[in-house]
């Protein structure tokens, strides 16, 4: 069964990258490296600007890359020049430690509504283990 594209045809990696620069996710080392009918998928380094001081994959950093991923995914399934998406309410489960490589992130629509977004996001580290799982509810509002 084919998956429902919910991104414009046009969208490329390059565009979505390019987003990034000059802010948090540059510096954080956030790539978007996917983009597929109803997905994204971002890698994000486990390093000296992910880790926490016991070397481990820092929750926060996570949390980063799922806010991340589902603000752009949120953002280019919208009229960009008519509305903007805003992070309302996030959550995340950490459930594996990571201490070093990339994490790969997968965000998924759950909800496209009129006013409201929700995004899961999967984070998984290179041997495919899952590392963390999160939610987001983007507000979808009108540009004055």
């Amino acid at each position: 069964m084919a998956k429902e594209q919910i991104f414009p045809e046009y969208l490329e990696l390059d565009a979505l990258n390019h987003m990034s620069e000059g802010c948090m996710v540059e510096h954080l080392g956030i790539k978007f490296i996917e983009i597929g009918a109803d997905y994204i998928k971002a890698t994000m380094p486990v390093d000296h600007r992910t880790k926490q001081p016991m070397g481990l994959l820092h929750g926060g950093a996570s949390v980063a890359l799922a806010e991340t991923m589902g603000s752009v995914g949120a953002s280019v399934c919208i009229d960009m020049n008519k509305q903007h998406a805003v992070g309302v309410e996030i959550n995340a489960n950490h459930i594996k430690s990571a201490r070093s490589g990339l994490v790969t992130g997968t965000a998924q629509p759950i909800h496209l509504g009129k006013g409201t977004h929700v995004w899961g996001i999967e984070i998984h580290n290179e041997d495919k283990q899952l590392v963390a799982v999160s939610r987001i509810t983007m507000a979808i509002l009108d540009r004055k």
